[in-house]
């Protein structure tokens, strides 16, 4: 059989061939459209059984194969997987946008919503219902015939210029490589990334040191090189990434996924200063610009919301999320920046008093602010991000992980065995007191050159219940980390440590939910601003006490994080937070104005605007070449278009929600009450889509959500 094919049990990772795709997803395309003309016809009654489980069967059967194919894009591309994805693609999206736009269908959700016996449906199926509609709408399926043919041609080319734009930033990462020859230039750079370099280097059959452009390369160059040749070097070639520059001396970015820490920008760029290297390694016959693709999408998505009557995309992304308008959106970010930015100005004015004061520097460039920052976090509380990293060694800070999961909702997470994508890949089952399985989890933590990145969570099965019984709901958990050298298990810094918590916090959300119903089931129907709401949730127990002490082991001793090194790491938890805060607010004032107000058919380009929302919103002003747009993978080629505002609104629901566990934590001695933890699976994470999350929240909180916590937890208070 065709593993892609088989839907018994778990993916058939050693078995997948890239040549098993097409005759899939082609059987797959065949079933779901046999499906579909069951549902519409005439004699098939416009009820639950009779038409929409069969068709639910059907896509998701289409659903769970074509996952395992972009799952593998992502996480081990290939020229030949590369090759039928994109074959491929352009199938799956037509059938989706006929879906969406078939109007006998529209019109058997509409008889079923007005039947009478409509009331006795689920909660879930009446939710499932009411979405479906509204999706029909956005699909344009209420569009006449010549605008629904353009209306599918768009969706197509959109989906084929979403791919390649990923695609250029992985080939343009992977494209720069430069080789150290003279140790003297990695001053200051831990010994076990250096070891990494080496083991890199030697595996080209080569001496020396590579360095490279993924996240475990790149970021202690720029926060630990004394070489500042090295750090300008490299964060103009990390920048340029994909854009008109073409060269791989010259790439730009940030990571695919949930955003963390990054590279705060600056003022104007001095006199290149070269380290003592060999040649950046790589073709410059390839030219990877995704300028041309930016304006193409932007085009796109204007004339499908146009299509559709609505006057920007921004109001498209909007009728399926929390927020109403972009106006509601921009004010919220406004009022939040507004907030923010005394405390941002303070950040700066600090670290240019030290880098003039303590370090010489007469002016602080974009590649010296991560130096400049760990310098003045070392003087400031007296400890380094590397020195807490010897303590996260990965064994432990998994069993940590495992125990607050089982601490709050009384659940057990063991190693178990699945066949995977790669040998480094994990596999992991969760189970209750009892023996019942809860779900079960891939984790996939290293970086690797055919990855793309940042991290993320996607899901494999989703819970639902069928004849058979109920269906275990599966995750994939995708980080970039740096792997173990040198017999030593890969170490975590504390960010890193509060990336896999955030991933955690997704997959739990797609784990634990108790509806049965797969269009509202896990994160499905969820609103996409209050997506993150689990996930920045978990991100607050990385600082306690209660949690910290049983994660941590001294790679080399054995010793577990000293209460004093936690106290200063507590110290500096906000710092440059006002900073980070404008960072996030410039990124999603950019995106929203870029979808509501920014004409794309216009002379103005997308590097204008943000250039623009830079002089209005931000404190740090990066080079002239930056050329930011070109990697932002979240609103180009993921889910985020005029949604990247979701990662501070759903901070709101987060720091407010975990507000409830710090309230009853004095009675309980703690934040790690398994009481509350029940309360928000049930109210949070069981309800998955099947209710509004703004119902969900208050059912868990009591209340509609402030923003006093998060100001709180953000040392703005």
């Amino acid at each position: 059989m065709n593993p892609l094919l088989d839907f018994s049990g778990l993916p058939r990772f050693a078995e997948f061939k890239p040549e098993t795709v097409t005759p899939a997803i082609d059987q797959l395309l065949a079933d779901c459209r046999a499906a579909v003309e069951h549902a519409m016809a005439a004699d098939t009654p416009a009820e639950w059984d009779a038409f929409v489980a069969p068709l639910d069967d059907a896509n998701e059967k289409l659903g769970r194969a074509w996952g395992q194919v972009s799952h593998l894009h992502s996480v081990m591309d290939s020229p030949e997987l590369r090759e039928v994805y994109n074959a491929n693609l352009p199938k799956i999206t037509i059938y989706y946008a006929e879906l969406g736009q078939n109007e006998a269908l529209f019109n058997k959700f509409k008889a079923l919503k007005a039947r009478p016996d409509f009331a006795a449906l689920s909660a879930p199926r009446q939710k499932i219902v009411d979405n479906e509609l509204r999706d029909f709408r956005l699909g344009g399926a209420e569009l006449p015939d010549d605008k629904k043919a353009r209306f599918m041609q768009v969706q197509e080319e959109l989906a084929q210029l979403s791919a390649k734009f990923e695609e250029n930033i992985l080939d343009a990462t992977n494209e720069f490589a430069l080789t150290v020859d003279d140790a003297a230039q990695l001053a200051g750079v831990p010994d076990d990334v250096q070891a990494m370099m080496k083991a890199a280097a030697e595996a080209d059959g080569k001496s020396g040191w590579k360095i490279t452009l993924q996240m475990p390369s790149y970021l202690p160059v720029m926060q630990y090189a004394d070489n500042r040749g090295l750090r300008e070097q490299l964060y103009r070639a990390y920048v340029t990434r994909a854009s008109e520059f073409g060269r791989p001396e010259h790439p730009q970015g940030v990571g695919h996924g949930c955003p963390r820490k990054g590279e705060a920008a600056v003022v104007k760029p001095t006199s290149r200063q070269q380290p003592r290297t060999k040649d950046a390694e790589a073709s410059t016959t390839v030219h990877l610009d995704n300028t041309p693709l930016i304006s193409g999408i932007l085009r796109l998505r204007r004339e499908a919301a146009e299509l559709l009557g609505f006057r920007s995309y921004a109001e498209v992304s909007l009728a399926a999320k929390m927020a109403d308008t972009p106006t509601e959106v921009l004010k919220f970010l406004d009022e939040l920046g507004a907030r923010a930015r005394p405390y941002a100005e303070k950040d700066y004015a600090e670290l240019m008093a030290f880098a003039r004061d303590e370090l010489g520097m007469s002016e602080l460039q974009a590649w010296d602010t991560p130096y400049v920052s760990e310098k003045l976090s070392v003087a400031r509380y007296s400890f380094s991000d590397q020195e807490v990293k010897q303590y996260f060694p990965e064994p432990r800070v998994l069993t940590g992980l495992f125990r607050l999961i089982e601490t709050l909702y009384g659940l057990h997470v063991r190693e178990d065995s699945a066949p995977a994508w790669h040998p480094d890949v994990k596999f992991y089952t969760l189970s209750d007191h009892s023996g019942q399985r809860i779900g079960q989890f891939y984790l996939d933590l290293y970086a690797r050159a055919s990855k793309r990145g940042g991290a993320w969570m996607d899901d494999v099965i989703t819970r639902r219940k069928k004849d058979d019984g109920i269906q275990t709901p599966v995750a994939y958990l995708n980080c970039n980390f740096s792997g173990p050298v040198g017999g030593k298990p890969a170490l975590f810094t504390h960010d890193e440590v509060i990336t896999l918590f955030h991933e955690a916090g997704h997959g739990l959300h797609h784990l634990l939910t108790q509806i049965e119903e797969l269009g509202v089931s896990g994160i499905n129907g969820v609103e996409w601003d209050a997506v993150e709401l689990p996930s920045q949730f978990m991100e607050n127990f990385c600082w306690e006490w209660d949690v910290l002490k049983h994660m941590t082991a001294h790679v080399d001793t054995g010793e577990p994080l000293p209460r004093a090194l936690f106290d200063k790491m507590l110290a500096a938890k906000n710092f440059q937070s006002g900073l980070q805060t404008l960072r996030q607010i410039e990124f999603a004032s950019f995106d929203m104005h870029l979808h509501d107000d920014f004409d794309p058919n216009g002379s103005r380009t997308a590097l204008d605007l943000i250039n623009d929302i830079r002089q209005q919103v931000a404190v740090l002003i990066p080079p002239a070449y930056n050329r930011f747009p070109n990697n932002f993978s979240h609103i180009f080629a993921g889910g985020y278009a005029a949604g990247y505002y979701s990662y501070k609104w759903a901070e709101v629901l987060s720091a407010d929600a975990y507000a409830l566990f710090e309230d009853e934590a004095e009675g309980y001695g703690g934040v790690l009450n398994p009481e509350v933890g029940h309360r928000f699976w049930s109210e949070i994470l069981a309800q998955g889509g099947a209710r509004p999350a703004l119902e969900s929240f208050k059912a868990f909180r009591g209340r509609e959500p402030t923003i006093d916590a998060l100001l709180r937890h953000n040392g703005m208070a």
